[in-house]
């Protein structure tokens, strides 16, 4: 009996994954299930990061990108992952410093789905899977700059907990630090995260340029963080971001 729940739990996230966003009477008319049933099962997936509600309509369910960090090889025949990795590559080789890709879920978190180590004994590290909070991460505000204002209104509503002294936890402090994104083109994280790691992203951009979809960030600890380079390394992360998203679009 287990097993044949484990069976119908994994069946039902494949059916989300590929209707999303689907609701509960669909996915009940699909597997001809009791409503209870899988409406159960939705519940459980979701309770264990597998599946969210999908936001603007919270009676349809879609995955979460938590799910591509299950087995990264996964994503090698997708066109983001495909396009990322070369320039991924590129951009370690030019700074020595380890080099994350991260994809938005949502506006719950931003999770890393691919890495690219440097030879430096002393590095940052992030396991795949790893997820982190948009508001407090250079791979989350650089998604942030790139949203409509209303996602922003809706991200500080839910309240933006303080991770260092330097975490831009208010509305007007968040504001700013987005605006600046804007202007530079790249995010900064200096410690406003996790103590003594500093990053710097960009946004990979959809076919229409304005929407993000992930984001690449070269990350290093504190001590070679060195501020006079800053906008010279920003300007590469920026322009590895652009490459990959021509890449992306095959152009």
């Amino acid at each position: 009996m287990e097993m044949k729940s484990v069976t119908r739990s994994l069946r039902i996230l494949e059916a989300v994954a590929q209707h999303q966003p689907v609701t509960v009477g669909e996915l009940t008319k699909l597997f001809g299930l009791p409503k209870s049933t899988v409406q159960r099962t939705l519940v459980t997936l979701s309770e264990a990061g597998w599946l969210r509600a999908n936001r603007k309509d919270t009676t349809r369910w879609e995955i979460g990108a938590r799910v591509l960090a299950v087995r990264p090889a996964a994503l090698q025949g997708s066109s983001l992952f495909a396009a990322a990795r070369e320039p991924m590559i590129r951009l370690r080789d030019a700074v020595n410093e380890t080099i994350h890709l991260s994809v938005p879920d949502a506006l719950q978190c931003m999770v890393v789905v691919d890495r690219v180590d440097c030879d430096h004994a002393v590095r940052t590290f992030h396991t795949i899977g790893d997820t982190s909070p948009l508001h407090a991460t250079a791979t989350g505000r650089a998604i942030l700059a790139h949203l409509p204002p209303a996602d922003v209104d809706e991200l500080i509503s839910r309240g933006l907990e303080s991770y260092s002294e330097d975490t831009p936890a208010d509305a007007d402090a968040l504001r700013a630090e987005l605006q600046r994104v804007r202007a530079d083109g790249y995010s900064v994280n200096r410690n406003q995260y996790r103590p003594d790691v500093c990053a710097v992203a960009a946004a990979i951009l959809d076919d229409d340029g304005t929407t993000p979809l992930a984001s690449v960030a070269v990350s290093m600890p504190d001590s070679r963080y060195e501020a006079e380079h800053l906008p010279e390394l920003g300007r590469l992360v920026a322009d590895t971001a652009t490459e990959i998203g021509a890449r992306r679009r095959g152009a």
